[in-house]
This record gives structure tokens, C-alpha cells and sequence, in this order.
């Protein structure tokens, strides 16, 4: 399990705080470890109702980047920095 403080990126309205993201897999441990982050280039992928997105992590988990959609907006930049 890894959490990441994110941002959000609009373009010409720069990066914005948003809500800690927590990435668990818990059938694939090798994917997200339960006491670490993924490694460098993995990917991650969602959708479901409360939005999507896809991201990609980088300094062996350090950081992600990649785009995200929430209900009612439209698509954005999305990315985090390790928090624990």
C-alpha cells in the first residue's frame, strides 16, 4: 500500500491541491507491495463512479503522473509525490 499527496492540473489554471491517493492491490503484491511503493513504470488504471484516470509511477515510486476524469469535470492532469 503507498499514499501520494496529488495534484490536480487544469492548464492555464496551473496545479491544485487535491485529495491523498492510497494505491492497494491486494492479489498482486509483487504490483503495489503492502509495505512499499510500485516500481518505476508501472501503471495503474481505473473507472468506476466516482471517476477515472490512469497513472504512472516514476523514481522507484517516488512520484506518479498521468491524467484523471472526476463526475461532473472534465479530464486533468494528475500527480502525487510519496507520502508514506
Amino acid at each position: 500500500m503507498a499514499t501520494y499527496n496529488t495534484e490536480i492540473g487544469t492548464g492555464s489554471g496551473g496545479w491544485q491541491p487535491d485529495a491523498d491517493l492510497t494505491v492497494q492491490i491486494a492479489n498482486r503484491g509483487q504490483v503495489v507491495p503492502a509495505d512499499g511503493k510500485p516500481g518505476t513504470g508501472t501503471t495503474v488504471t481505473w473507472s468506476g463512479d466516482q471517476g477515472n484516470g490512469s497513472v504512472t509511477f516514476f523514481d522507484n515510486g517516488a512520484t506518479f503522473s498521468g491524467s484523471a476524469q472526476f463526475p461532473g469535470e472534465g479530464p486533468v492532469g494528475y500527480r502525487g509525490t510519496y507520502a508514506g
